[in-house]
Order: C-alpha cells, then sequence, then structure tokens
C-alpha cells in the first residue's frame, strides 16, 4: 500500500489515500479540536492526561504536551515544564506523577498511599509519587529552542531549566546505574511508561505476593475505563508491591538494586536518555555551558548500548532483565525508539524498518506496541498490543533519521487516520479489519499526549 500525502492549503484538508481506502481530512478542525482539548485538560499552570482517569499532572505527558503546545502558544509550554520541575526531588528525580491538588480523591495511587516525604529531599508541595518515567525533556528542550532560537524570554528559560535537567540525568546516572556501565535500570513497570507489556511478565511473575501481608487498596482506573483495556488484578497487587518496596529504601536507596525482584535495563528509557543527552550537549554548546559531563555520559550509554539491547537473531533492540542476567526476547515498540536516538547501525535500523513494512503489509496500523505474532499480543489491551500516538511521534522521527522517509509518512499519516475515525483516545485498536466493529479508541478520552501528537504532526510544516 502507498500513502500519497497531499495538503491541500487553500481548504484546509490533506488526503490519505490508498489502494483500498481514500480518506479525506479537514486538518483545521482537527487542530482547532486538539488545542480545545489541552486547554480544557489545562489546571492553572499544567495540563492533566484527561479529567477521570488521570487527574494530576504525568512527567512524559508534560513533556510532549509542552512540545505540542510550543507550536501555538510558547509561553504556556514553559509554564507547563516550570510546573513539572517544581516538584524536582534534591536528588535530582523528577517524580513520575506531581500532586498539584490534594483534594482530589479520584485516583489510586494518591500522594498519601506514595509518602514520598520518606525521602528527605522530596518536596512537600507538590507532593509526588517516588518514581521518575522516559526522561524526555531534554529532546523537548531542543524542540521549543529550535522553534525559538531567538526569543529572549526562551532562551532565559532554558538558561534556567539546564542545570534542572543535568541534574536529573545525574540520578539516574548516579542512583540507578550501579553497574557503572551507562545504562541505568528501572524498578517499576510504571517507570518505563510501558506499563502492562508483556515484557515485564516473566520479571513480574517471580513476585510471589502474600494477600494478607500486601496493603490494602482500592483500584479507581477500572471504575471510569473498561477494565478489559486495563491492567489485570494480579498484575496491580504486584505494582503495588514494588511502590511499597521502593517506599521501604526512600525511593533511591542503594537497596533497591539490591532487592528488588523487578529490575530492568529498558532499551527505550536508555534510548530516550541519550536522545536528551545529545539534545542537552548541542544546547549547552550554542549556550556557553559546560558539557563535559553529559559527553562523558553520553559516550559510556552509546560505548554498551548495542552490546546490551541489540539481538541479532532476533533482529531488534531488547530490553535486558539485570536480575535474571539476560535479555528479554521479545519484538516490541520500546525497541523501535533506538533509531529516534540514532545509536542503531544501519544495518539495525533496515531490519527494524522492515519489520514495520510487514506490519504494515499485513494490515496493521503503525505501530502496534508489541509483536504481533506472539502469543501474548493483545491489540487492545494497554501496552500489549494498541497504537499509541506519542510513540507515532518519536518513531516517526526515528525513521527519518534513517532515510525511510515513505515509512515515516505511514507512521504519522496512520494517527492521523485513527483519530480522525475513532477520536483523540489514550491509544488506538491496531488491526485495520476491527475498525468496521468499533466507533471510538481505548482509554482515556479528549487525552492531551494524543491532541498534542497531533498539533505536532499537522503543524510541522
Amino acid at each position: 500500500m502507498t500513502i500519497d500525502y497531499r495538503p491541500n492549503f487553500l481548504l484546509g484538508i490533506e488526503e490519505i489515500t490508498n489502494s483500498s481506502i481514500p480518506f479525506l481530512i479537514n486538518t483545521m478542525p482537527l487542530i482547532n479540536q486538539a488545542k480545545a482539548i489541552i486547554q480544557n485538560n489545562w489546571r492553572d499552570g499544567f495540563s492533566i492526561p484527561t479529567a477521570k482517569l488521570y487527574p494530576f499532572q504525568w512527567n512524559w505527558d508534560s513533556g510532549f504536551v509542552s512540545m505540542g503546545v510550543s507550536h501555538y502558544d510558547i509561553s504556556k509550554a514553559m509554564e507547563e515544564i516550570n510546573f513539572m520541575f517544581s516538584g524536582q526531588w534534591e536528588n535530582g528525580m523528577l517524580p513520575h506523577i506531581l500532586f498539584h491538588s490534594e483534594d482530589e480523591t479520584s485516583y489510586f495511587p494518591n500522594f498519601d498511599f506514595w509518602e514520598s516525604s520518606v525521602n528527605a529531599g522530596a518536596p512537600d508541595k507538590p507532593k509526588s509519587s517516588g518514581i521518575t518515567q522516559p526522561p524526555v525533556f531534554g529532546f523537548v528542550l531542543e524542540e521549543i529552542f529550535n522553534k525559538y532560537p531567538d526569543d529572549p524570554k526562551v532562551i532565559d528559560f532554558i538558561k534556567t531549566l539546564f542545570p534542572k535537567l543535568v541534574r536529573y540525568h545525574n540520578f539516574l546516572y548516579q542512583h540507578r546505574n550501579p553497574q557503572g556501565d551507562g545504562l541505568f535500570f528501572i524498578f517499576h513497570p510504571w517507570e518505563s511508561g510501558r506499563d502492562n507489556s508483556p515484557l515485564w511478565d516473566d520479571s513480574m511473575n517471580r513476585i510471589q505476593i502474600d494477600k494478607d501481608k500486601l496493603t490494602q487498596y482500592t483500584r479507581r482506573d477500572t471504575q471510569v475505563a473498561d477494565a478489559s483495556e486495563r491492567p489485570t488484578q494480579e498484575q496491580y497487587d504486584r505494582y503495588v508491591y514494588l511502590l511499597e518496596l521502593g517506599k521501604k529504601f526512600q525511593y533511591d536507596g542503594p537497596e533497591i538494586a539490591e532487592q528488588s525482584p523487578f529490575l530492568i535495563q529498558d532499551c527505550m528509557m536508555n534510548s530516550i536518555l541519550i536522545k536528551s543527552n545529545d539534545s542537552l550537549i548541542k544546547i549547552g554548546k550554542q549556550l556557553g555551558f559546560d558539557t563535559t559531563q553529559l559527553e562523558s555520559w553520553q559516550a559510556l550509554s552509546k560505548s554498551n548500548f548495542s552490546e546490551k539491547f541489540w539481538n541479532e537473531d532476533l533482529g531488534f533492540f531488547v530490553c535486558y532483565d539485570q536480575r535474571a542476567g539476560r535479555q528479554i526476547l521479545h519484538k516490541e515498540i520500546g525497541g523501535i525508539i533506538p533509531l529516534f536516538a540514532n545509536v542503531a547501525s544501519k544495518e539495525q535500523a533496515k531490519k527494524i524498518a522492515t519489520y514495520l513494512q510487514d506490519i504494515h503489509n499485513r494490515g496493521y496500523y503503525l505501530c502496534p506496541s508489541f509483536n504481533i505474532d506472539s502469543p501474548l499480543f493483545d491489540s487492545k489491551r494497554y501496552w500489549r498490543g494498541p497504537v499509541w500516538p506519542q510513540m507515532n511521534w518519536m518513531i516517526y522521527r526515528g525513521l527519518l533519521n534513517y532515510g525511510y522517509d515513505e515509512l515515516a509518512e505511514i507512521v504519522r499519516a496512520d494517527l492521523i487516520e485513527l483519530v480522525s475515525k475513532l477520536g483523540f483516545y489514550e491509544y488506538f485498536e491496531s488491526e485495520k479489519n476491527k475498525l468496521n466493529f468499533i466507533s471510538k479508541g481505548y482509554g482515556g478520552n479528549n487525552f492531551s499526549w494524543t491532541a498534542s501528537s497531533i498539533i505536532s504532526f499537522l503543524m510541522q510544516e
């Protein structure tokens, strides 16, 4: 199937034509709808992902939202980021959730369950979770800098934020890299952003839950979203177990690396760190910052990346289970992100592009979050198969890095088509033949990073 992607600037219409389904998109109403969603999700200085399911400020969500918003309101984009960094810990950690409102009780686990105060360096206001998420803000900052290279307000903002980002990266290298190979670990699936991916099944199944000893809790997510699209109860019990383990060791103690049954060097997380390192080095050199430490970290990370994460038999980048001492042998969406970080060789990139082209040829929207040939693939349930907007944005950029422009355009067009047909949902069905039987996407509706991804795709020219 070939894509003919032609903007009609007079009508504001883009035409996506393939051999089976001609599809017309009126881009300006789509952009305006995306802006309205972000405005409706705005909470006095920051955005929430979606009102009912995620009523607080999320780390990497805010990164993508600020990037989208920067296309039309740079002041709001900077405000979003400043609010996120208001919750940075003294050790440099940037939490995955900030609870700016302590009156909101519809979410679990809320600030009182996390008890971030067990770490003396956690701010009292705002309250936060005790774990982090993909370190996207380095490349987000570069995107903003490239849009406004001569704006004094933006330059001042970047100069203020730059050392805070270096502190965050220092946290990952100092507190999450006991082996010293420049590839940091996560101790909770929520840190990866890919919460219930089949990647984590074996590692999580090592956790034997004693129900009598597990802290009692009540889930909130399945009260506002279809349970068939969410993690199972057994998975959630293990999430809470790991949360409690992190709390026991103040969320940054060396005992976490020694005792956590879940200890993963995540290919995607480390790819994003490398990408953000690269962005900070570029920015730092232009603005007169000392980038020596960043360059040292970057050299170490890159030197060990392929050896740790590339699997020649699969022809794919994979994650590494530190507790088991072996690679996690699954093809999944995080293994494509090294293209975004420019750490794949041309040969490695070609194998990944071939994998994506095959999925496209077999009647799937790009990019499914898990290997469609795996018995663990589930096109509907959270990170076990659906298409995710912000992932498409990174993969699109990654394919362009290696000259796969036509394939990149398919990735871009597929997301635009899904949102146009099914709405601004959190994630989407990946099997094209199932779209005849559904009328909406999955997860939360009116989702901020979906809106920001559409804005970035449609306003990038």
